[in-house]
């Protein structure tokens, strides 16, 4: 007896297409091609979920190269400071401290110093 693929094809070029609804052209209604734009899409998506982090981690010590230079000190300096202090605060937490509450961040300069 033979049995066709029908509804589960269906179903599945279905779900294909749908993830690509908005691309340009045939990429989102063949699903050929679709398939290839979801999967190269998914392929970016997962890289940059990595590369997300790296930009961060570059934004936040831009920032505290800039805030911790305005109070005369090098950023190398102030973050060996920190270890040598054993003052366990993160370039994300410190570069928020020097945006949003400056004072407190002047202090803390002043405790590596």
């Amino acid at each position: 007896m033979r049995v066709t693929t029908g509804v589960v094809r269906h179903r599945r070029h279905k779900k294909i297409r749908k993830l690509a609804k908005g691309y340009r052209g045939m990429r989102s209604s063949t699903f050929k091609l679709a398939n290839q734009a979801v999967m190269k899409a998914g392929q970016h998506s997962y890289i940059d979920r990595k590369k997300k982090k790296r930009t961060f981690r570059a934004l936040w010590i831009t920032r505290l190269n800039a805030a911790v230079r305005a109070q005369g000190m090098s950023y190398s300096r102030f973050i060996n400071g920190l270890k040598a202090k054993n003052i366990e605060l993160d370039r994300k937490a410190l570069s928020e401290l020097a945006i949003s509450d400056p004072k407190v961040f002047e202090q803390v300069v002043k405790a590596v110093a």
